[in-house]
């Protein structure tokens, strides 16, 4: 069933869905790294901490079981009323990591960390499988630039905001403050409507049953064209950005960057670069098309990450970190508006939980196993070569969309 305009939920529910889905990410992401620094925890530790958020990548482990299994909280519909159940227990999670202490136990944070990530990978696959059944695929461009301003805001907030924080109430205080933001979510789940029309496919028994939640989903998705060549792209497309962030926490403390000076020049600078990038991103979908978009816009982020490379060769520079964060920040909002909407255009609408949680998890491989070696990588090679080599990891990905693209123009053509 196609939806009109005007029963079309409000975009600004995206962009509360947006801040839900980011919170947390920095929590187990460049907010805990940056505590594990200022604990003394190793370089090769705080690297290996890209596993953490292994949840993310292998999340179209248990997709199937929010497409098909009714929710505790029945009466909601089953997008809300998953949600309503995993919202409580994410913001519990997150109160257990600000009790922690990695200075004394750091592998009881790291847990902590863990399950923090598992609990927001779970609502991130309710949150987009709502997204995508909810605005049809004209509208997905407009829907994900919107998620993206509430989700780059969420990751200020978590990230330069509870950095910064931590000089008036330290660690404990600002990680317990994005506890409670983390808990506002269920009012956001609450006024969003619940899908209607569902497709459903028949089937009661136990073979049906597995065959509909996780055969089919595979099956449909690996019989597109080009899938093999799709499936490539997603998973490199975020590479070489995945090796490059995970180490920013501490490659700005070695660049001589206290707490405050990186709190500063990631907050209100970033959050407007971001903002502007994913409206940015959003029109060049609809204007280009996801195809060219994407080409474009990846090219645009592969280009920013020379600005990591320039940060090093400066030593510290001030000037080169301001232009470097926003730079960077409007170049991955951009891109994200472009990716996310090309991922969620790939979803048959059966199937759209576990479909948009294999790709999403597919496009996050790279960041949960061979970023997990950045450490190593860094320590190694030294600063300067380090990032050389995040630019290089970055180009493969968008000779295979060039590529895509040659493909879908040949066999429209013949």
């Amino acid at each position: 069933m196609t939806k009109t305009p005007q029963s079309l939920p409000p975009i600004w529910l995206m962009g509360a869905f947006g801040f839900v889905s980011g919170l947390p990410l920095p929590l187990s992401g460049f907010t805990l790294r940056y505590w594990l620094s200022e604990s003394g925890v190793s370089l090769q530790a705080i690297g290996l901490t890209a596993a953490v958020g292994l949840s993310y990548t292998l999340k179209f482990l248990w997709a199937p079981l929010l497409d098909q299994a009714q929710p505790f909280a029945r009466s909601l519909g089953r997008r809300r009323g998953w949600l309503i159940t995993i919202q409580p227990l994410l913001a519990l999670a997150c109160i257990l990591l600000a009790l922690g202490d990695p200075s004394r136990d750091a592998t009881a944070v790291a847990a902590a960390a863990v399950l923090v990530a598992f609990l927001s990978a779970t609502q991130d696959i309710a949150i987009d499988a709502w997204r995508i059944e909810n605005f049809p695929p004209a509208m997905q461009g407009l829907a994900l630039a919107a998620y993206v301003w509430g989700y780059r805001v969420a990751m200020l907030v978590s990230g330069a905001g509870a950095i910064g924080l931590v000089g008036w109430i330290g660690w404990h205080g600002a990680l317990l403050t994005m506890a409670v933001l983390t808990a506002l979510g269920m009012a956001t789940t609450l006024l969003a409507p619940e899908t209607k029309g569902r497709i459903k496919i028949p089937g009661t028994g136990w073979r049906d049953r597995m065959t509909t939640a996780v055969i089919l989903p595979f099956r449909d998705l690996l019989s597109r064209a080009h899938a093999i060549w799709i499936l490539a792209f997603v998973l490199l497309f975020k590479l070489g950005e995945a090796l490059a962030s995970t180490m920013a926490a501490p490659f700005y403390r070695a660049m001589g960057f206290d707490r405050a000076a990186v709190a500063l020049a990631t907050g209100v600078p970033s959050l407007a670069a971001s903002l502007a990038g994913a409206a940015f991103g959003g029109w060049l979908v609809i204007r280009l098309g996801p195809g060219r978009a994407l080409v474009l816009t990846g090219f645009v982020q592969m280009a920013s990450m020379f600005l990591y490379f320039a940060l090093a060769a400066s030593g510290g520079n001030p000037i080169v970190l301001y232009a470097k964060v926003i730079l960077e920040a409007f170049a991955e909002a951009m891109a994200d508006a472009a990716f996310l909407t090309f991922l969620s255009n790939l979803c048959s609408r059966q199937f759209t939980a576990t479909q948009y949680a294999l790709l999403s998890s597919f496009a996050a491989l790279g960041l949960r196993t061979v970023a997990s070696t950045a450490g190593f990588l860094a320590d190694a090679l030294g600063w300067i070569s380090f990032y050389g080599l995040t630019i290089f990891a970055a180009l493969p990905a968008m000779l295979i969309m060039l590529k895509l693209m040659r493909l879908e123009k040949t066999s429209v053509t013949a």
